[in-house]
C-alpha cells in the first residue's frame, strides 16, 4: 500500500544521511569559537547549504539508481520513492533541480563572507553531489563514491565553514576535518554493504562490489580508529588539551558498530545499522565541538 505522499518525500530525503551535512558545520564552527572568530550568520548559511546539497544529492541518487537499474525489488534496503512507483521520475527530477538552485542561491550569501572563490567550491559540490550517481561517469558506480564523501563532506565542509569564519586555514582544520570525512563515508560503507548483490547485478562497481565484505569492514574499522582515537590524542597534545579527548567517549559504541557489520547479516539489522552510523557522526561531531570549545586551564 502506497504511504502518504508527507511519508513518501520524507523518506526520500533520507533522514539517517542528514548527520553528514550538519557535523562537519558544527565542527568547523566549534573551531572558529575556539580561535574566536565565530559568526552565526555564515555558519548557518553553511549549514543550510550543507543540508540542501544532501538533500539534493539524495534526491538525484533516487532518481539516477532507477533510471540506471541499481533500485530494484530484488534490493534489499528501504524502498525508494521512484523505483517503488510512488513518486514519478519526471517529479523526483524536478525537486532536485529545484532544491539544488535553492543550494546555490544560499550559497551566494556566503560570498560576503568567504570571497568569490567559494563560488566554485559550491559548484563543484553541486556539481559532484548530481554526478555521484549522475552523468556519463557517475562516480559511485566507478567505486569514488567514498573519496567524494571524505573530501566534500570532511575536508571542503569543514574547512569552508572555518574559512568563511575565520578567513585562514591552518592544521588543526584539515586534522579535525578527517574524522568527520571518514565518519560520513562509514555510513556510504554501511549503506553498499547492504547492497552488495543489487550493485553488481546493476553494474555499480562500489568498493565493496570491487574488492568484498572484508575490505569494506577493514575500511570502516580503520575510519573508527582514526577518528575515535587518533586525532583526538593528536589534537589534545597539539593543545595541550585534555578536553579534545571527549571523542573517545565514544569507542564502546564505535565497538559495538564495527561487531554488527561483521556479524549481522538481517536487511532490518544492516537499516538499523546505517541510521546508527549515521547517529555516531552526529555524536561525535558534538564531542569533538564540545572539546573544541571548552577551555583549558
Amino acid at each position: 500500500m502506497k504511504p502518504p505522499d508527507w511519508k513518501i518525500w520524507v523518506s526520500a530525503l533520507r533522514p539517517r544521511t542528514l548527520p553528514a551535512a550538519v557535523a562537519p558545520v558544527l565542527v568547523g564552527s566549534g573551531l572558529a569559537w575556539r580561535d574566536g572568530c565565530f559568526d552565526g550568520r555564515a555558519a548557518g548559511l553553511c549549514l543550510g547549504f550543507g543540508l540542501l546539497v544532501q538533500i539534493g544529492t539524495n534526491f538525484a541518487n533516487d532518481y539516477y539508481d532507477f533510471i540506471k537499474g541499481a533500485d530494484t525489488a530484488a534490493r534489499v534496503g528501504p524502498r525508494r520513492a521512484v523505483a517503488a512507483g510512488w513518486v514519478a521520475p519526471g517529479t523526483m527530477r524536478a525537486a532536485m533541480v529545484g532544491v539544488l538552485a535553492a543550494a546555490f542561491a544560499c550559497g551566494l550569501g556566503l560570498i560576503a563572507w568567504g570571497g568569490p572563490w567559494l563560488l566554485l567550491v559550491g559548484l563543484a559540490s553541486i556539481l559532484c553531489g548530481v554526478a555521484y550517481t549522475g552523468g556519463p561517469w557517475p562516480l559511485a558506480y566507478h567505486g569514488l563514491g567514498d573519496l567524494f564523501v571524505f573530501l566534500f563532506f570532511g575536508l571542503v565542509a569543514v574547512g569552508a565553514t572555518y574559512f568563511v569564519q575565520a578567513g585562514t586555514l591552518g592544521a588543526d582544520v584539515w586534522l579535525a576535518a578527517v574524522p568527520v570525512g571518514l565518519l560520513a563515508a562509514n555510513i556510504l560503507i554501511v549503506n553498499n554493504y547492504r547492497d552488495m548483490e543489487t550493485d553488481a547485478a546493476a553494474g555499480k562497481r562500489t568498493l565493496v562490489v570491487r574488492w568484498g565484505r572484508g575490505w569494506a569492514r577493514a575500511q570502516f574499522n580503520g575510519s573508527l580508529l582514526v577518528a575515535l582515537v587518533a586525532v583526538p590524542l593528536v589534537l589534545a597534545w597539539r593543545d595541550q588539551c585534555g578536553w579534545r579527548l571527549l571523542p573517545l567517549a565514544l569507542a564502546p559504541l564505535a565497538w559495538n558498530h564495527a561487531r554488527r557489520l561483521r556479524d549481522r547479516t538481517a536487511p532490518a539489522e544492516q537499516i538499523q545499522l546505517l541510521g546508527d552510523t549515521g547517529r555516531l557522526l552526529a555524536l561525535y561531531a558534538l564531542g569533538l565541538t564540545a572539546g573544541l570549545v571548552l577551555r583549558c586551564a
